[in-house]
C-alpha cells in the first residue's frame, strides 16, 4: 500500500513539474523571445505594460549586475530609450537612460547614454548615474529598437526604478516625446531578482514638462 502511495505520489509531483514548465514556457513566449540577436538569451522577461515595449534579463547576484536587452516599437523616424531613475519613483528626470535611434544614413543605430538632470536636460553622452561594465548597442529591425546593455544596479538593489520612453526625431535630432496616454504611465517598479513588478503612479506634473525632456 506505501509503495502504491508513493507511486501516486510520484505521478502528481510529475504533473506539477509539466504544469510549472508549461506556464513558464507560455510566459517567456510572451515577450517574443525570437525577436533578440541570435546567441542572446536572458533568464527573465516581461512585456511592460505601455507603448509595446518588453524587457529581458539576466541578474548576476555574485556582482549585482544585471544583463538587459530592451526592445520597442517604433518607426524609423523615431526613438526609444530604457533607464533607471536613482533619485525618485513616477519620473523621467532623475534617470539614467539609454536612448536609441538610427543615424542620418538611416542605416546605423546609436545609442545616447546619458542622464536626465531636469526636465529640459542636456542629454550630454557619458553623464550616466550608473555603472556600464559593458557598452551599450542597439539595433534597428523588423520596426523596432532592441537595446543590450549590463549596468550594476544602483545601490546594488534588485528593486529599481525603472522608466522607458519612445519619441520622434526632428532633422536627425531628439524630439520631444508626447505628453499625453502611454507616454505618462511609463514607469515601473521591478525587482531584477524575483520578476515582481507594480506601475508606480505617473508624476503628470513632471511629464507635462518634460515636452522640453528630450530635446535635441
Amino acid at each position: 500500500m506505501a509503495r502504491r502511495n508513493d507511486h501516486v505520489l510520484s505521478l502528481l509531483g510529475a504533473m506539477a513539474a509539466l504544469v510549472l514548465f508549461a506556464a513558464a514556457g507560455a510566459a517567456a513566449q510572451g515577450c517574443a523571445p525570437g525577436n533578440l540577436q541570435p546567441g542572446r538569451s536572458f533568464e527573465r522577461c516581461a512585456d511592460l505594460p505601455e507603448l509595446g515595449a518588453s524587457l529581458y534579463w539576466t541578474y548576476h547576484p555574485a556582482n549585482g549586475t544585471a544583463d538587459l536587452a530592451f526592445r520597442a516599437p517604433q518607426s524609423s523616424s523615431g526613438w526609444v530609450a530604457w533607464g533607471i531613475n536613482t533619485e525618485r519613483p513616477s519620473s523621467m528626470a532623475g534617470s539614467s537612460v539609454f536612448v536609441a535611434s538610427l543615424g542620418g544614413d538611416g542605416g546605423s543605430v546609436s545609442v545616447l547614454a546619458t542622464y536626465l538632470e531636469s526636465t529640459s536636460p542636456a542629454l550630454a553622452n557619458g553623464t550616466l548615474k550608473l555603472d556600464v561594465p559593458v557598452a551599450p548597442l542597439a539595433e534597428y529591425a523588423a520596426g523596432a529598437y532592441t537595446v543590450y546593455v549590463t549596468v550594476a544596479l544602483p545601490g546594488n538593489s534588485t528593486q529599481q526604478n525603472t522608466v522607458w520612453q519612445a519619441g520622434p526625431l526632428s532633422a536627425g535630432q531628439i524630439a520631444p516625446h508626447p505628453i499625453a496616454g502611454p507616454n505618462v504611465q511609463s514607469t515601473m517598479v521591478l525587482d531584477f531578482l524575483s520578476g515582481g513588478k507594480s506601475t508606480a503612479l505617473p508624476n503628470f506634473d513632471v511629464h507635462r514638462r518634460s515636452l522640453r525632456s528630450f530635446r535635441g
